[in-house]
């Protein structure tokens, strides 16, 4: 599931954090994150609830656009990206994924950069 650890670096919440929230245990959340746990359709509603986000965006990448995603969740979906940043599903070849690798990286930094300072300012 790593919607989820994307979510909790996007909303700078930690893994306890979403693990009292969501009203399971730290120790499965994290064989959860790492693929060492099924959970049921029941807990990942309750961590999608916890992460106030829809259970579409995040049990898996979409190739769905922003319009189609709020017509899924009744007009719920929130683009967690900051503005001017989209979120796409490509096919790439091994060159071309490097790349956006790279470019992806750099961005995650950047935008972590801008949600610790806004948060700091808090």
């Amino acid at each position: 599931m790593t919607n989820i650890l994307r979510i909790l670096q996007e909303q700078n919440l930690t893994k306890k954090e979403l693990a009292i929230k969501a009203g399971i245990s730290v120790s499965f959340l994290s064989d959860l994150t790492h693929d060492k746990a099924n959970p049921s359709l029941r807990i990942i509603e309750a961590i999608a609830e916890a992460l106030d986000t829809p259970l579409p965006v995040l049990l898996d990448t979409t190739d769905l656009s922003i319009e189609d995603l709020k017509k899924l969740t009744e007009g719920k979906y929130q683009q967690s990206l900051p503005d001017g940043y989209q979120r796409l599903c490509a096919v790439l070849n091994e060159y071309q994924a490097f790349q956006v690798k790279q470019w992806d990286a750099t961005n995650r930094e950047t935008i972590n950069r801008r949600n610790k300072a806004t948060k700091n300012k808090k």
